[in-house]
């Protein structure tokens, strides 16, 4: 049995479906913008692209995260 999905990765599906872009595609988004702070990109992300806070705030977090640890 697995265990669910936590964490920002809970709203993946979610975004996907609701934004019509696979995950993968929106990082490569992120990390294209010459914004770096948190905040920055997810106002960004809910002013460029119409993301809800929820959603825009568990790409941005899940990115960095992933960027922080190598």
């Amino acid at each position: 049995m697995t265990e669910p999905v936590k964490g920002p990765a809970s709203y993946f599906p979610s975004i996907e479906q609701k934004y019509g872009r696979p995950i993968a595609e929106w990082q490569t988004v992120i990390r294209s913008s010459d914004l770096t702070k948190h905040k920055e990109l997810v106002d960004w992300l809910k002013g460029e692209y119409g993301m809800g806070h929820g959603h825009a705030n568990a790409l941005v977090k899940h990115t960095l995260d992933e960027d922080a640890a190598g």
